[in-house]
């Protein structure tokens, strides 16, 4: 699997998506700009000594990243107002989970361009605005990895 945080603002959500990528071996994507510096304390704390065991990649744009991508890549765009719930669909070990900026999400234009693969984390209080990045990356990505039966658990 692989995770891909759009403009990450926040670095302990930064670490702690490190974190639980190493700990599921999911391939971690950092989009630029960041709202911090990789150096940060914060970042390298909240994900501990668990960067040395993730596979990532630092991009400096995301039209970068998307020029690199394997020709019939499926990239799940995760955002409040999706046509559909993380569960309604099929995913496959190669699949890409977007997340956007913890602030602002990820950008409308991008998600009406896929709107087919826009998803949703269902929400049971109008009053809450949103998630915690961490949290619903952990949501998402557990459920790809149940659909594929928790394949190369130790």
């Amino acid at each position: 699997m692989n995770i891909v945080l759009l403009e990450p603002e926040i670095p302990p959500n930064t670490g702690n998506v490190a974190r639980l990528c190493a700990a599921t071996r999911t391939r971690l994507h950092l989009i630029e700009p960041f709202g911090f510096k990789l150096d940060d304390k914060q970042l390298k704390r909240a994900g501990m000594d668990y960067w040395e065991q993730v596979e990532w990649k630092r991009w400096p744009s995301w039209t970068e990243f998307q020029a690199q991508l394997p020709q019939g890549a499926r990239l799940w765009f995760i955002e409040s107002g999706g046509p559909k719930h993380y569960a309604e669909v099929k995913y496959s070990p190669e699949d890409y989970l977007v997340f956007g900026r913890e602030t602002a999400g990820l950008p409308k234009s991008l998600l009406e361009e896929n709107r087919e693969s826009w998803l949703r984390i269902p929400m049971f209080n109008a009053a809450s605005r949103s998630l915690n990045l961490s949290n619903c990356v952990a949501l998402v990505l557990f459920e790809a990895l149940r659909q594929q039966g928790f394949a190369g658990e130790v």
